[in-house]
């Protein structure tokens, strides 16, 4: 099993997301970051979940898209 870090960017960048859906809709502004939230939750069992980050070069760095 694999440790998750949000690292401060992270969750400054989740942040800015809800708030800038939230300038239309505070509710579609907390869906979209739960749903982000969500996908991350795989990560722990399924760490190749996702595709390479490739400008990183590291194997053990992956990305997730939603929405």
């Amino acid at each position: 099993m694999v440790e998750l870090n949000w690292t401060v960017g992270t969750i400054d960048d989740l942040d800015a997301i809800a708030e800038y859906i939230g300038r239309d809709s505070l509710k579609y502004a907390r869906i979209q970051v739960q749903k982000i939230r969500d996908k991350t939750r795989i990560l722990p069992t399924m760490p190749h979940a996702g595709k390479r980050v490739r400008e990183l070069d590291d194997e053990s760095i992956r990305e997730l898209l939603e929405g």
